[in-house]
């Protein structure tokens, strides 16, 4: 999944739409808050699917190592069992 401005929606929508027709979700923004999801029509095949799958992986992987710097940019530390009491509230 891709994050674009509203603009460059606008600008690349051609380009966006062949990301989509692989298998890609994109995520459209206009001033910072999400306002369209641009997602495949209908069932991937195999191949897609796959790729999907990974570039999603990818990205949460990207989204925690950001989370993590931040973190302790300010200093916070987690120890392994917060860390799980955590994940268990955000599943409630």
């Amino acid at each position: 999944m891709i994050t674009v401005g509203a603009f460059e929606a606008k600008t690349k929508f051609s380009e966006l739409l062949d990301r989509v027709e692989r298998g890609e979700e994109i995520v459209v923004t206009r001033h910072g808050k999400t306002v369209a999801r641009i997602v495949p029509d209908g069932p991937l095949d195999a191949e897609a699917e796959r790729k999907a799958r990974e570039a999603r992986a990818e990205e949460i992987k990207a989204e925690f190592a950001r989370t993590r710097e931040m973190l302790r940019r300010e200093g916070v530390s987690l120890t392994r069992d917060e860390i799980i009491e955590l994940r268990d509230l955000g599943r409630r």
